[in-house]
């Protein structure tokens, strides 16, 4: 729980006990809710700082919203799953998040064997409820589930072994299904935002002065103020110069331009979201290899509420002839197969450059950026991975539709809803490519290993 849920947020834990997984939170505010009073009055004594009502999960109401909601163990012992999840639903705002963890059925037998065999305490399980279960009662009650995942194949702690069979073998397929625990992530349902929000079109762009005034005019006005804001990164072929010259001849249009200090387009990225006004923050390549006629498509899907990350894909669709070298196009589907598997979300394309979210989250992710370190070159894995720890939720968008029609289940480090917008990939017309194959590809390798150990090694052995 403590890798999921960041410190300082408010938790409302129903089912606390002894209050001591709400203390380890470390909750801004922190409620905890117990059937038992016994247990309200021990959790109450061990952490003076945080409340404990004695209360049913299905009774407790408080005229406040909490930006996580825990079920810890609740699912067994609960009598009416359903009400208690609409109970939820009213102390929760837009970006709360809802984690419920519960057992496998498969270790009914297992469990009860260690109850007779003494041990383990015997408790009085009544309920044995499926994952799909959950998310479904979680439908019903207005909620929409981004993630189920399954941890803990060895429950028993034994030094290295224990880290290598939940760590790693409990991450593999078929093994993964045998799991004793499930965690499933939900949030509530998405509402389109009434009022247009105002959107920044960040450029990362180095030896591009042939593309720029082509940028300017094919990168659309949307519904809110949209800005453009240029960041250049120590051209040779006069990129800052033709910027200038660009915006001089467009007064109509609200453009910035930025100078890099640092190096590599991910360092430009972070340059161009700090200093844009906007509340949706875009990225669009300068070589144009993705049209900007399709960066509506990446604004509808998050102000619809269907995404809160929207990551382009060039691999849906046949690329154009000479915009991908072979080699490429294998390391960006092996990339993005690990990748996927990694963060529990159906990511297609790892390293298309077109991203979209809104400056909020953003902000959290940059502000948790050190869990990562400072590998990545280009900025992707750096968004993907802040965004998967986060919960921020993933979908498909088909292009044609302009709209997130087949959305995928995205199950990250409970963080943000991830989509996939799928986009044609062209050639360059202008310059040469920034990316070394080799040199970049290593510290993409560094990064996935990276990834593997922060999402699958570490959350089992907090």
């Amino acid at each position: 729980m403590r890798f999921s849920i960041p410190r300082g947020a408010s938790v409302l834990e129903l089912g606390c006990g002894t209050g001591d997984l709400l203390a380890a939170l470390e909750p801004s505010r922190g409620v905890g809710v117990d059937i038992s009073g016994g247990m309200v009055e021990t959790a109450a004594s061990r952490h003076p700082d945080l409340e404990f009502v004695h209360a049913a999960a299905e009774a407790f109401r408080r005229p406040e919203e909490f930006d996580y909601v825990v079920l810890s163990d609740l699912v067994p012992f609960a009598y009416d799953l359903l009400d208690i999840f609409e109970n939820v639903a009213r102390m929760t705002h837009e970006r709360s998040r809802i984690i419920v963890h519960s057992y496998s059925q498969l270790w009914r037998p297992v469990i009860r064997l260690a109850e007779l065999l003494r041990l383990k305490p015997r408790k009085p399980i009544s309920n044995w409820v499926a994952p799909n279960d959950v998310a479904n009662l979680l439908d019903l009650a207005g909620f929409e589930v981004i993630s189920v995942s399954q941890r803990i194949l060895f429950p028993k702690k034994i030094p290295l072994l224990s880290a290598f069979l939940n760590g790693v073998v409990a991450n593999l397929w078929p093994f993964q299904k045998l799991c004793l625990s499930y965690w499933v992530l939900a949030r509530p349902q998405p509402r389109r935002r009434k009022e247009p929000p105002a959107i920044s079109v960040v450029v990362p762009c180095r030896n591009e002065a042939g593309t720029i005034a082509e940028i300017i005019e094919r990168v659309p006005e949307f519904a809110g103020p949209t800005e453009l804001v240029f960041v250049e990164g120590g051209s040779t072929d006069g990129t800052r110069d033709e910027i200038e010259r660009q915006i001089q001849l467009h007064p109509e249009r609200r453009m910035l331009l930025l100078t890099q200090t640092g190096v590599g387009k991910g360092d430009a990225v972070r340059l161009g979201f700090e200093r844009a006004a906007g509340d949706v923050l875009i990225i669009l390549d300068g070589d144009l290899t993705v049209a900007p006629e399709d960066l509506p498509k990446f604004y509808d899907a998050l102000v619809s509420g269907r995404a809160e990350f929207v990551n382009g894909s060039r691999l849906v669709y046949d690329l154009e002839p000479g915009s991908m070298q072979f080699l490429n196009l294998i390391a960006n589907k092996l990339f993005s197969v690990v990748f996927s598997y990694l963060i529990g979300q159906n990511v297609k394309d790892t390293l298309c450059g077109t991203k979209a979210l809104f400056r909020d989250d953003y902000e959290l992710i940059a502000r948790h950026r050190s869990y990562f370190g400072d590998l990545d070159p280009f900025g992707d894995f750096d968004l993907l991975l802040g965004a998967a720890k986060l919960g921020l939720k993933v979908v498909d968008v088909q292009p044609e539709l302009g709209r997130a029609e087949e959305e995928v289940e995205v199950a990250a480090k409970l963080g943000l809803k991830v989509v996939d917008v799928p986009v044609r990939y062209s050639a360059r017309s202008y310059g040469r490519t920034n990316i070394s194959r080799f040199r970049h590809g290593w510290l993409l390798i560094k990064m996935t290993g990276l990834a593997f150990t922060k999402f699958k090694l570490k959350p089992v052995q907090v």
